[in-house]
């Protein structure tokens, strides 16, 4: 089932002829070094505990450089171990069968400070669980391999969330702070215990070739989440998990208003998958700023929202040019939904009157079947959505070949052969940036 809707995803993006891709964002290194995680002890039995083999491993690499970087070799094998850090000039290959498994004894797990941008942990007051593989402050880092399996085993996380014995919040399965040059591709990732890719305050990051697979019922399991990040790429891939597939973040109210760093210059492109929650997702925490967004060739089936982009008052934050193009949504609660009463606040300190602007929004090329709400529109009273354009999107209900209309407020724009018909606050007749907008 997955090959086959990944290759749906390809043939609906417009086949296999040359596609657009970012492969130029992040230079190519040839690692001049390779060595093993066997020559550091490591054992692939699924019982032994590796967590000394990599640490020494990368100790070696940070210490010992060679010109190129090097590559950390991966052997078939399931490779148990507690969280490791990533250092530069390196690459983590997975040869095909190796699987990196993270340990469910977590009371050596580590905790680091909360991120400046949102203050506090996001589940938990004070500091947050370090990812299961973390880097911070690298540069030229490569994640790939032969479709091997960094499996983070959250269930263990998933229970502490729904039993509320969480102290802190839990661990993302791979993340990346105050980074650049970063590739991460040709490798599964699975049941992370929290967001499975993050990076953020990083640029230059290019995830593509990727697989990431968690329950439908694993709480927030987001695939990907580009956070306060520029020159993002994210494409060719499978996404099947408890949360939004991609979701584009830049901070959480008061903290992410103070701290300042949008999101911008993202491209998700020729995306499958399926999720009880959002595909695309841009917030709900956007107090930074999130400009300058492109996705296009998503394909997404028994879906929670097609589409949603959510912020909230207290948030603040410019969302501004963002462009969503050629989505197929087979069986969903909602095809779009643009909202300003999403997402919860960290503390009582963010201001209410801290309102987002949300303005540019081109949604065109959408063909959606089986969808129970064609979708919603709920600007702010006191800072309204403007700019919203759809254009070409047809959505057809359970039983019939509408879905039921669209719920509008505190929104203007145009909108041209959308069906159902939207609203009447988005006109017939093309305004503000919208008159620019192109209908090809």
């Amino acid at each position: 089932m997955l090959l086959s809707l990944f290759f749906f995803s390809l043939c609906f993006a417009g086949g296999y002829s040359d596609p657009v891709t970012c492969s130029g964002i992040v230079p190519h290194r040839q690692r001049t070094d390779t060595i093993s995680i066997t020559d550091f002890g490591g054992v692939g039995d699924g019982r032994t505990l590796n967590t000394k083999a990599f640490r020494e491993a990368i100790y070696r690499i940070e210490h010992v450089r060679r010109r190129g970087g090097t590559l950390l070799f991966v052997p078939p094998g399931v490779y148990l171990t507690e969280s490791f850090n990533l250092t530069s000039h390196m690459t983590l290959y997975l040869a095909a069968g190796a699987v990196i498994k993270a340990t469910q004894e977590l009371g050596n797990w580590p905790l680091i400070a909360p991120l400046p941008s949102y203050g506090r942990g996001r589940e938990r007051p004070g500091g947050r669980y370090v990812s299961f593989i973390h880097g911070d402050g690298v540069r030229d880092v490569v994640i790939t391999g032969e479709n091997g399996t960094i499996d983070g085993q959250g269930d263990v996380w998933w229970n502490m969330w729904r039993q509320r014995t969480l102290q802190f919040t839990r661990p993302n399965l791979v993340e990346f702070v105050n980074s650049r040059n970063i590739i991460i591709s040709n490798v599964i990732f699975k049941d992370s215990p929290f967001w499975n890719i993050h990076p953020v305050y990083c640029s230059n990051v290019v995830v593509r070739y990727v697989t990431i697979l968690a329950p439908r019922d694993s709480p927030n399991t987001d695939g990907v989440d580009p956070d306060s990040s520029s020159n993002v790429c994210i494409e060719d891939s499978y996404i099947s998990t408890g949360d939004d597939l991609v979701a584009v973040k830049s901070g959480w109210d008061e903290y992410g208003i103070a701290y300042g760093r949008p999101s911008y210059g993202i491209t998700i492109r020729r995306i499958t998958g399926s999720s009880p929650f959002a595909g695309i997702a841009i917030g709900s925490e956007t107090s930074g700023g999130v400009e300058n967004v492109l996705a296009e060739h998503i394909n997404l089936f028994n879906m929670g929202v097609g589409i949603h982009i959510k912020t909230n008052s207290g948030r603040g934050g410019l969302i501004k040019n963002i462009t969503m193009s050629h989505v197929y949504i087979e069986e969903a609660r909602q095809g779009i939904k643009i909202a300003g009463d999403v997402g919860d606040h960290p503390d009582e300190k963010f201001n209410p009157n801290a309102l987002p602007v949300v303005k540019g929004i081109t949604i065109t090329n959408v063909w959606g079947v089986r969808v129970l709400q064609a979708g919603l529109i709920k600007g702010l009273k006191n800072s309204p959505f403007t700019d919203v354009c759809l254009s070409e999107i047809n959505l057809h209900g359970m039983s019939g070949p509408r879905s039921p209309p669209w719920k509008c407020s505190d929104v203007s724009g145009f909108a041209h052969q959308v069906s159902p018909w939207p609203c009447s606050q988005l006109s017939s007749q093309e305004t503000g940036s919208c008159a620019s907008f192109s209908r090809d």
